[in-house]
């Protein structure tokens, strides 16, 4: 740059070779160095590695329960609505020929 002739313009100071920058970036890299420092990061680390496993072993899980009532309740429940579908039907039957129809004992829920 000192080699080009200037042309025209506002020529702004050279800088010195220690500036403020330069000391602040001394010292961000100190800090950054500290053993506090390196023990918060092995910390997160930690805790991402945990929190990973966590939601991994919870999603087997749920997937694992959704399977197994998608295959043991759901039929069940679908069955014991016909069954009750049936009997009202019987009770409608009933009625309309006029015989005495005993109501089928309600199961408690």
């Amino acid at each position: 740059m000192a080699s080009q002739p200037r042309r025209g313009g506002v020529s702004l100071p050279e800088r010195p070779n220690h500036s403020k920058s330069d000391q602040s970036l001394s010292l961000i890299t100190k800090i950054s160095r500290s053993p506090i420092v390196s023990r918060g990061k092995q910390a997160a680390g930690d805790a991402s590695f945990v929190a990973k496993k966590l939601l991994k072993s919870t999603g087997k899980a749920a997937w694992i329960a959704g399977t197994t009532f998608l295959i043991l309740v759901v039929p069940l429940i679908i069955e014991m609505d016909r069954e009750q579908q049936f009997n009202e039907i019987e009770l409608q039957q009933a009625s309309i020929l006029g015989t005495a129809a005993v109501a089928p004992p309600q199961s408690a829920k």
